[in-house]
């Protein structure tokens, strides 16, 4: 999915745009774990069945990602 389609397909309220920024700042993520976490998000919501992705989408593609970068996943 390219940046334009992920911008797109995966439009954040501001509720969810605060978290992310959030968690990328404690994080200390780059741009390319952003996008990441959109796809991942993105998918959440697929799965969940709903059009939109919302805050809690969000949160659990942050967790996610934070096990990956402990090492669990991989």
């Amino acid at each position: 999915m390219s940046s334009k389609l992920i911008r797109e397909y995966c439009a954040l309220d501001d509720q969810s745009k605060e978290l992310l920024k959030t968690a990328m700042e404690r994080l200390n993520l780059s741009a390319r774990a952003y996008d990441r976490i959109l796809k991942v998000a993105r998918t959440i919501a697929d799965l969940d069945a709903t059009a939109i992705v919302i805050s809690q989408h969000i949160a659990e593609a942050i967790q996610y990602r934070s096990l990956d970068r402990d090492g669990w996943l991989g």
